[in-house]
């Protein structure tokens, strides 16, 4: 290991201890260490933001390299190149004076190169007789040859954080794109839903892409738009499963239809009815899965529930299911959940629970757990929505008929 003398810059230069550090560092060189000068240039251009350095300065430094007569930077070589400002200025196409110093001044400052200045601040070299250098004035490259292997670690990271980047840009482009024509489609076909919101909140994540992003800004904009992308695709899904259900009916209606008298009547015997406002089974009769109540009983004591259908209203079951959906997201309930809900207890009266939730939101502080929680008494066979449009009927019309004591007591007063 060879070390090198501190040298002092000349003129008005003052000497720094950060100066010193970077002398003595650049001077401790394994022995018999060499590297190709161009390979070491490439890694100094790869890692050029993280030295600090532009695009002119390195063009500054190409110059000082092609000065140097061998291809490898050796130790033993000796790595002054002492070239004068006329020289540099050509070999860097021409740059000014006042620019030329500023960048060699700054390629000092990023620990690629040293000065070693003579007595009077002139580039020069002693040679031998026999025109061997045994001595020279000028700029150092013992900098780039004693931290070589830390140039091309920061050159890897640049290039491993360029390609993820890259990468992470395809992935954020392919979900837009999907993002993109899944709810186009949709809306020209006509598939119910709210995607006039969906659209909305796709074009919020849009604008908070910045215009040259960071990689960190890129990776958190791309999870929120494929929790959007999964949220198009469940609503696709439970709309085909409703499409597949509805045909399920009309196969049943047409078994029905198709049976004989008696077997219509054990079907009938097997249905509930409506008693004071509860639900009671006939005596021996068999429960159905899904008994769906009619849109209008569901729409008078659930009437909130409007305002999320599309266009502000609910004319259809479809306009309800597409609510229920946009609720359940408003709400916080998961995905996993309402299919769960709609799974067991059939489309129509899951969306119907999520608008008595919507109803009762005061009365109810974790919205998803109770949706799982009716859930599993539906499956249990334990619950069944009629009670709870019924209890929400009365809670109106209770509420109405003290409104109009309360009017007609202060009429009297007044």
């Amino acid at each position: 290991m060879q070390i090198g003398s501190v040298t002092t810059p000349f003129g008005r230069r003052p000497m720094t201890l950060a100066l010193m550090k970077s002398q003595i560092a650049s001077a401790m060189i394994n022995d018999g260490k060499s590297i190709d000068k161009w390979k070491v240039f490439r890694d100094a251009c790869e890692a050029r933001e993280s030295l600090g350095i532009n695009d002119r300065a390195l063009s500054v430094l190409n110059a000082l390299l092609s000065f140097y007569p061998e291809k490898e930077l050796s130790e033993g070589k000796g790595l002054i190149v002492f070239p004068s400002n006329n020289q540099l200025s050509l070999r860097a196409h021409g740059i000014t004076g006042t620019t030329l110093r500023r960048h060699l001044a700054a390629l000092v400052d990023a620990g690629l190169i040293t000065r070693k200045d003579s007595p009077n601040g002139k580039r020069y070299a002693h040679k031998s007789r026999v025109g061997t250098v045994e001595d020279a004035f000028g700029f150092s490259l013992s900098p780039m040859l004693a931290r070589s292997d830390e140039l091309a670690g920061l050159a890897q990271k640049v290039i491993c954080d360029r390609k993820a980047l890259r990468l992470a840009k395809e992935r954020l482009s392919i979900c837009r794109r999907d993002i993109r024509k899944l709810i186009a489609a949709c809306i020209q076909e006509g598939v119910a839903g709210n995607w006039e919101m969906t659209e909305a909140r796709f074009v919020v994540l849009l604008a908070k892409i910045p215009r040259t992003p960071k990689l960190f800004e890129i990776e958190q904009i791309t999870i929120q738009m494929e929790l959007l992308h999964q949220d198009v695709v469940n609503q696709l899904e439970m709309q085909l499963k409703s499409e597949k259900t509805d045909a399920n009916d009309m196969q049943i209606d047409r078994h029905i239809q198709n049976s004989d008298t008696e077997s219509l009547i054990e079907l009938e015997a097997s249905l509930e009815k409506i008693d004071g406002g509860e639900i009671v089974p006939l005596t021996g009769a068999m429960k159905p899965e899904a008994k769906v109540f009619p849109l209008g009983m569901v729409l008078k004591a659930c009437p909130d529930i409007a305002m999320y259908g599309p266009g502000g209203s609910i004319n259809s079951w479809r306009d309800m299911m597409s609510a229920g959906v946009v609720v359940r997201s408003m709400l916080g309930v998961s995905s996993s959940a309402y299919q769960q809900a709609c799974s067991t207890m059939g489309q129509e009266n899951a969306a119907a629970a999520m608008a008595c939730i919507l109803e009762r939101g005061g009365q109810i502080n974790s919205a998803g757990g109770y949706l799982r929680d009716l859930t599993r008494r539906a499956e249990k066979g334990t619950f069944s929505i009629g009670p709870m449009l019924m209890a929400l009927m009365r809670s109106d019309a209770t509420a109405q008929s003290i409104s109009r004591r309360e009017g007609v007591a202060g009429s009297q007063t007044g």
